[in-house]
């Protein structure tokens, strides 16, 4: 296996950021519930959705940063520099937790809204404020929206052992990472969360994303490129995503449920979220597979300025994400507030997103003038 040579083919591949935009916007959307905007999110539309692709790309492009610094400068300087990246996800994660459960409280003793407390998943802390923030600095709370961010920040504090082996042997790796997913199903594997229940994101199942990514990005996708101009594969892969589609429409839509037999509606719905179904699993890869065959690493029509805000918000992702997850509090307060029409709910989802895109930017344009700071001292 030549990883420089497989990561010398994904540097500079801007569809990781494209898609990673993609996922941050998604995401915003999707936490507002009974918004006209989230409809046309890939959730609606097949068994995967934008946390699937939030943590495979993250898995993917983190492989490719920190397998480069390893080659270059050794296994102790990467591990120090992935550490560093778990430090600023940790308090990334803190701080917005803080933030949020403040601004929760406030608004639900201001507003008289004691029910968004218990919407939020933060019923103790009224009575246990001290627990909440204590077991919030363990990872343990589970405020709304926060899951992702607190997924991903579980994944990266694990990813310097999975680097070392999957630099080494990326194939064992990759099968150690199956039977983990597979075990956890079957053994119902999951972290604990404060006041109760379990994680949203099952961090024993949910890592199989993730290091699929990795694996692509080190070893994979010599593999996987040979398999995308199989017709048989393309064909078989659109009638998957065709027969995900009509069972995510079938659990929408009662009617259109009833035209099929119980045992098949109920084996895909409610969709198995927390756990990541096998099935949901296949409909990412199938995605991946779809979308990598016909957008190519070198379009064109990457470098159109449509994308430009969508390619600035991927790599930005975490500042981006972070303020997603409080403006989509935001706006499902306004929205709760307000009549809550289309019009009412268009104009949060795209104020929303507007702002995260000015973030996107703004951080992007300060790191440039610290740059420019740093080499007029040189």
């Amino acid at each position: 296996m030549n990883i420089n040579a497989n990561l010398a083919a994904n540097d500079h591949d801007i569809r990781l950021n494209l898609f990673l935009g993609i996922a941050n916007w998604s995401l915003f959307l999707d936490h507002i519930p009974n918004d006209v905007l989230n409809l046309i999110t890939a959730r609606n539309y097949g068994f995967s959705g934008a946390a699937d692709l939030f943590i495979f790309i993250s898995g993917y492009t983190a492989a490719m940063v920190y397998a480069k610094i390893i080659l270059e400068r050794g296994f102790l300087v990467g591990a120090t520099r992935i550490f560093k990246r778990v430090w600023q996800l940790y308090a990334a994660y803190i701080v917005l937790f803080t933030i949020y459960i403040v601004t929760i409280g406030y608004v639900a003793a201001q507003y008289a809204a004691p029910d968004i407390i218990n919407e939020f998943n933060v019923a103790g802390l009224i009575d246990h404020p001290i627990r909440i923030l204590a077991h919030g600095l363990l990872l343990q709370s589970r405020p709304l929206n926060l899951d992702v961010l607190q997924l991903y920040t579980l994944l990266m504090a694990f990813l310097a052992p999975v680097l070392w082996l999957m630099m080494r042997k990326p194939d064992l790796m990759m099968v150690g990472s199956l039977a983990l997913y597979f075990a956890a199903r079957y053994f119902e594997w999951n972290f604990a969360s404060f006041p109760d229940g379990d994680w949203y994101f099952n961090p024993f199942c949910w890592q199989l994303l993730f290091v699929l990514g990795a694996w692509l990005a080190l070893s994979g996708t010599q593999r996987f490129g040979r398999l995308i101009d199989s017709p048989a594969l393309f064909y078989a892969g659109i009638a998957y995503l065709l027969f995900a589609l009509a069972m995510t429409m079938a659990g929408r839509f009662p009617a259109f449920g009833q035209m099929f037999p119980t045992w098949l509606l109920d084996a895909f719905n409610p969709n198995d979220k927390v756990n990541l179904a096998p099935y949901r699993v296949l409909h990412f890869v199938v995605v991946v597979f779809v979308v990598t065959r016909f957008v190519c690493k070198d379009a064109t029509a990457l470098k159109w300025p449509i994308f430009n805000p969508l390619v600035k918000c991927g790599e930005q992702s975490l500042p981006v994400f972070c303020v997603g997850v409080f403006l989509s509090f935001i706006g499902h307060f306004a929205l709760t507030l307000s009549s809550g029409s289309v019009l009412a709910q268009i104009l949060v989802g795209v104020s929303g997103i507007a702002i995260m895109t000015f973030v996107a930017y703004y951080i992007s344009w300060s790191k440039q003038q610290d740059v420019w700071k740093t080499l007029a001292r040189v």
